[in-house]
């Protein structure tokens, strides 16, 4: 590979973390290229979370609802462009189908997919470090001498959405609370997620001994969750006013807008978490089934994970699933109340 960019690709198609994990690349390549032609590629329903980032000429959108006929247009779209290098992030069959046959240099991301094998499937840790995905990502960029800034991630909001969040955030009478925490109880998968009850009695704790007021966090596919978790606040005499219900309300710029007005933000390992640390929100992370050296641990951002270290049983997947594998759950279940809010507490202090 040649050691400078003229017009290039980078491929990230999903999920939302990964693809905000990525916006480290993405800055420190601008400033190496300042006149390079970056272009992402990314499907239709994350394209929000790189539309306006400035260091971006072009987002092109894969729409996977037209099927191969879409993704074989677009694959003869990337040729016709003739990018000098495209930049695999994602590393998957469909991926690699987007830029085969492109006369462009090609570098692709190492997931350290033996080490994850060995260490879900036989708890053999062969990895040498816990290196976050983010610089993984970078090390894609190593050929042309290109660092770490230290500077972490980033999310661009425009200032329509920002004032959208705002108008929302006074109708729940926001400025009026000294101490504002933000819940995010969901997860794709099932293991990934602590109880919604404990997330409830968290809430209920938090607005008790902090007069906090805590706010609700999701997506569309999270809202009976969240719904749930604000039934059991307003149960609690007088706590009605303290919760605010956001599940599916905000798109993800607009959750990210909302998280600004956070102290602390609570999360399950979860794309969230990530949108949390590019605002470079104080983060209490809640870690499950999986672990550290798959590299998704808060990044760049004041944090607090909270997990059960020694289990025999973890991690026993990269990603989460829909069961417990061994059905006693005890990687989430044995994460307590207290441990949670004593990690929410120590940022209270700190800000305080």
């Amino acid at each position: 590979m040649g050691h400078t960019i003229n017009k290039t690709l980078i491929i990230r198609l999903s999920s939302i973390g990964d693809i905000i994990l990525t916006s480290l690349l993405l800055r420190l390549l601008r400033k190496k290229f300042p006149d390079a032609q970056i272009d992402f590629l990314v499907k239709t329903e994350y394209t929000e979370l790189v539309r306006y980032n400035p260091h971006l000429q072009n987002v092109i959108e894969l729409d996977t609802s037209g099927g191969f006929t879409s993704l074989r247009g677009l694959k003869e779209r990337i040729h016709r462009e003739g990018y000098d290098t495209i930049i695999d992030i994602q590393g998957n069959l469909r991926s690699n189908f987007l830029r085969k046959g492109s006369s462009g240099k090609v570098a692709t991301v190492n997931k350290r997919k033996l080490s994850r094998f060995l260490l879900v499937n036989f708890k053999w840790n062969v990895y040498r470090s816990a290196t976050p995905v983010a610089l993984r990502y970078l090390e894609t960029l190593r050929a042309f001498g290109i660092e770490n800034d230290g500077m972490g991630l980033e999310v661009f909001i425009p200032e329509e959405v920002s004032g959208r969040v705002r108008d929302k955030l006074l109708s729940v009478e926001l400025e009026r609370e000294e101490t504002v925490v933000g819940l995010c109880p969901g997860a794709k998968h099932t293991t990934k997620r602590w109880p919604a009850e404990r997330f409830a009695k968290l809430a209920v704790l938090l607005i008790i001994e902090h007069g906090a007021k805590v706010l609700l966090f999701g997506g569309e596919d999270d809202l009976e969750r969240c719904a749930a978790i604000e039934q059991q606040v307003v149960k609690e005499p007088g706590k009605r006013s303290s919760v605010a219900n956001f599940g599916g309300a905000f798109s993800l710029l607009e959750t990210a807008a909302a998280m600004d007005a956070c102290d602390v933000i609570v999360t399950n390992d979860t794309g969230l978490l990530h949108l949390a640390a590019a605002r470079k929100r104080k983060v209490v992370a809640i870690f499950g089934p999986t672990v550290k050296e798959f590299g998704f641990f808060p990044f760049r951002t004041e944090s607090k994970v909270v997990e059960r270290l020694g289990l025999y049983c973890r991690p026993c997947t990269h990603i989460g699933d829909k069961a417990c594998p061994e059905g006693h759950f005890r990687c989430m279940k044995e994460i307590t109340i207290e441990e949670v809010l004593t990690g929410v507490k120590s940022f209270l202090t700190v800000a305080a």
